[in-house]
């Protein structure tokens, strides 16, 4: 994806799956990474970047909000129980990016490192989007990159 798909003023379209061919669905409630399967329709992500980016950090990715299409949610993170926690709200994607200052729970520094994508809370800085190896396993947020959560994603633009 390019940086100019990245700076749109509209939604991209996108479905994702991490590194071990897992896509993101919807269950519930629940953003999961399941294997990828005949006749699975993984969810459709919805990003927009963050138009507030000289207010944020500059060296840890682009600013971007996540959401989910439908039904029409938005990923944030929250403490919960003292812990760094991932959710879903229901939230328009456009009306956190008119926002007149950045809403950090719902921001994601997207960075991109060959065909591969990590997603870091601005909330909570060094915490990733992660899956779990073995599928089928909520989303979650995580300090351990790399060891038994996976945090890189690719995807797949479909506007």
């Amino acid at each position: 994806m390019n940086d100019k798909v990245l700076s749109s003023p509209y939604p991209v379209l996108w479905q994702i799956q991490d590194v071990n061919h897992q896509v993101w669905v919807l269950q519930g409630r629940t953003l999961k990474a399941v294997p990828r399967k005949d006749h699975l329709v993984p969810v459709t992500v919805t990003l927009i970047s963050c138009q507030h980016m000289e207010t944020l950090e500059k060296d840890r990715g682009n600013p971007i909000y996540l959401g989910v299409k439908e039904p029409e949610l938005c990923l944030f993170c929250t403490e919960v129980q003292g812990q760094p926690t991932l959710q879903l709200k229901e939230q328009n994607i456009m009306e956190l990016y008119r926002q007149p200052q950045p809403m950090k729970p719902f921001l994601f520094y997207h960075d991109r490192s060959g065909r591969t994508s990590t997603f870091e809370s601005v909330a909570f800085p060094g915490w990733f989007i992660a899956s779990c190896s073995d599928g089928g396993c909520p989303l979650i947020i995580t300090q351990d990159m790399g060891k038994a959560y996976t945090t890189d994603f690719g995807f797949t633009v479909l506007s």
